[in-house]
């Protein structure tokens, strides 16, 4: 399973912008109730899309690197989920997303 919680700038680049599959980062606080509800849909899709996608989960208030992170990305709201293929961010979904609807769309980003 290909579901990575990162706390530095350094894994952010070795497990998103270098990875060779299209990865999900989950920008989320332990404090946002949609978040924590995102968490095992994230957790199956991690499983089930491991052979084409890998997610990455970003606590924003854990490390100073995350919450940088965060302001790099332009995080203003949470779950926020940018899909990175090549290491450029090609879709974004903030909000919560059905399962299906993530899966279908690592899947279609991972063709194309």
């Amino acid at each position: 399973m290909a579901l990575y919680t990162i706390t530095t700038k350094q894994e952010f680049e070795e497990k998103v912008l270098k990875s060779d599959k299209v990865v999900l980062v989950d920008f989320w606080a332990e404090w946002c109730p949609p978040c924590r509800a995102m968490a095992p849909l994230l957790h199956d899709v991690a499983e089930e899309q491991d052979a084409i996608a890998d997610i990455v989960k970003v606590d924003i208030e854990d490390t100073q690197d995350n919450a940088e992170l965060a302001g790099e990305y332009k995080v203003q709201s949470i779950p926020n989920m940018p899909i990175f293929k090549g290491g450029k961010e090609v879709e974004r979904l903030v909000g919560m997303a059905p399962k299906a609807h993530l899966a279908d769309m690592l899947q279609q980003l991972a063709k194309g």
